[in-house]
């Protein structure tokens, strides 16, 4: 039997390739908001790092009707770090709008997505937006797009793949890219033509994979999914199986059942086939199990999730000022927060240290760890974090590093000093060539050589570079590679900046605290050109004397500190450091608190 009411799709693309934007005009013109309704921009980014990040981090479900069809849309991240989300998400979908910048084109994150996309089969739309840009190029993306299909073993079908050309600032859609179209509705065509319609049979024992978990203070997890035969109702007995069989089948009941319509969840008593649903009333369900009929226990395969590629260690804050800030300090709260994480996001690991006061947690690279710190500080937890480290393994008895594919877009002046920091880093130019009056370059280079290069990089570019990263595979071993060139600026005891000593600090580096912060020995407080660490008293005040000149303390000028944002803290810090993260504030330190013990330890190495 097939539903030809119903297609479910997902918005595949590269970071700020324009997804979400598209995502918001398809639901208007699909009349999910009302005439006079305010709506805001980036609807479907929800959360608020979302939002002033400019990225999505969550995968989100939506849908819209279009001539009687309801079409299930699924909003998916395009930052190769959060790739888990749409490695998953995939699985619900039978198509995919495959979104490329009219003058970008194809870039790493596409890639990869599209790869994981043609190996279900799915059917791919190739959506070619901002052709409004003054600088678009649609003709050539779309040789470039097909190129890729062909580099990936696309299959005949899927090299058939129809081109939509869009704007999706303006809502527009048409076939012909000299042409900017009125709407949407050459888009929905197409969706409609297109994708293929689920197929299954109701009568079947009921099978449904959960592909993403949510969680709810009132009734707990609820599972995300698809329904792949058979039909689910409200109260209905179910039993739950995992295809890799990590657990025994247990029995459940779903207590709720919901239906995604626009932006909301409507209750429903029942849902067949090809319909995308959420169920709540399951214990410890995850994601990659089956709810199935409790006569017929069949498990459905799941996408194998790739492997984290860094680590770093979370631990309990322990600096002087521990506990001031925070509402959780425990290590008992740290470490029910990661493995609550584990719930809902699959590429993350979180494992037990041989102290019950840290834990590592290993993800797909600095982006991924870093929003989840910044989350957890924004619900008020107080933490420490090392230095990211990569994870190597063995293999034939050779040790083998992740690589990555790094794609890299400047200006022609600036593409000398960034091949001479590549190079230095290990770094293996791929290809060169020229787009516009920009050069865009690709290497292949050890995930461990890009820590701390990002801040570099935007400095030898003047602000003007565009660095993009995914996951190339594992290579072996490519030697030492030089850490960073500065040193520390350190506190040498705990009290107030003041003016007088922070001047008197700032002529032997970069300062990265303004005046009246209060700081610890041990803390970090600036940087220092020299390779090497330097304690200063910032503390320290004038001495007073009978005569003093009025006005003499007014004469000392500051330069403005350097304020480091958590990703700077975590590429800065190097490994006899850690940064300190409160609700509050970002602080750097050292491992070893006092300046005596470090300098022996020094003075022994």
């Amino acid at each position: 039997m097939t539903r030809n009411d119903l297609r479910n799709i997902a918005i595949i693309a590269h970071v700020d390739h324009g997804k979400t934007t598209l995502v918001d005009e398809m639901l208007k013109q699909g009349g999910i908001f009302r005439e006079n309704q305010v709506v805001r921009d980036r609807v479907m980014d929800s959360g608020a790092l979302e939002r002033e990040r400019g990225i999505t981090i969550l995968s989100k479900n939506t849908s819209l009707f279009y001539n009687g069809v309801k079409i299930n849309i699924i909003d998916t991240p395009g930052h190769a770090d959060f790739g888990g989300e749409v490695e998953r998400v995939l699985q619900m979908v039978d198509g995919v709008l495959l979104l490329v910048d009219a003058f970008e084109g194809p870039m790493p994150q596409t890639r990869f997505v599209l790869e994981r996309a043609l190996a279900l089969g799915h059917t791919i739309i190739v959506v070619v937006n901002k052709v409004d840009r003054p600088d678009a190029r649609p003709e050539e993306i779309e040789d470039e797009v097909l190129e890729l299909l062909l580099d990936l073993d696309a299959s005949e079908e899927q090299l058939q793949s129809t081109f939509v050309y869009c704007s999706g600032r303006e809502g527009t859609a048409s076939l012909d890219y000299s042409d900017l179209g009125d709407n949407l509705i050459p888009l929905f065509n197409e969706i409609i033509e297109k994708v293929p319609a689920p197929e299954g049979d109701p009568e079947l024992p009921l099978q449904m994979l959960v592909s993403s978990i949510d969680y709810n203070e009132y009734v707990g997890r609820i599972a995300i999914g698809r329904i792949k035969q058979g039909t689910v109702k409200q109260g209905q007995e179910v039993v739950v199986t995992n295809y890799h069989g990590d657990q025994t089948p247990r029995r459940g009941k779903v207590v709720n059942l919901y239906q995604i319509d626009g932006l909301t969840r409507d209750a429903v008593d029942s849902a067949q086939f090809g319909d995308i649903v959420c169920v709540s009333g399951v214990e410890n369900i995850t994601i990659g199990d089956t709810i199935c009929a409790p006569d017929a226990p069949e498990p459905l395969p799941f996408v194998k999730i790739s492997e984290p590629t860094i680590e770093m260690t979370f631990s309990v804050n322990d600096s002087p000022f521990a506990g001031r800030e925070g509402k959780y300090v425990t290590s008992r709260q740290l470490r029910d927060r990661l493995f609550k994480e584990l719930l809902k996001d699959v590429s993350l690991r979180v494992s037990e240290t041989d102290t019950t006061e840290s834990f590592n947690v290993a993800g797909r690279g600095e982006m991924h760890l870093s929003i989840l710190i910044e989350t957890m500080r924004r619900e008020g937890y107080e933490l420490q974090v090392s230095t990211p480290r990569v994870l190597f393994h063995e293999e034939n008895g050779k040790r083998m590093e992740p690589v990555e594919r790094v794609t890299i877009d400047v200006p022609e002046e600036c593409v000398g000093s960034v091949m001479e920091k590549m190079g230095v880093r290990k770094g293996q130019l791929v290809e060169m060539h020229p787009t516009g009056s920009r050069m865009r370059l690709e290497f292949l280079i050890p995930s461990r050589g890009l820590f701390g290069y990002r801040s570099e990089f935007l400095t030898d570019t003047k602000g003007e570079g565009i660095l993009n990263t995914i996951f190339e595979g594992y290579e072996e071993y490519k030697g030492e590679i030089p850490t960073r060139q500065v040193g520390s600026l350190v506190a040498y005891e705990t009290g107030t900046a003041v003016t007088y000593g922070l001047f008197n600090a700032q002529e032997r580096g970069t300062l990265f605290i303004p005046a009246q912060t209060e700081v610890y020995e041990g803390m970090i407080i600036g940087s220092n050109p020299k390779a090497e660490d330097l304690v200063v008293n910032v503390c320290k005040t004038k001495h007073l004397t009978n005569t003093r000149a009025s006005g003499s303390d007014d004469s000392l000028r500051l330069t403005p500190p350097r304020v480091m944002s958590l990703e700077e803290s975590l590429e800065f810090i190097s490994d006899d450091e850690l940064v300190e993260v409160t609700p509050e504030s970002i602080r750097l330190r050292k491992k070893i608190l006092s300046n005596q013990q470090r300098a022996k330890i020094t003075h022994r190495k």
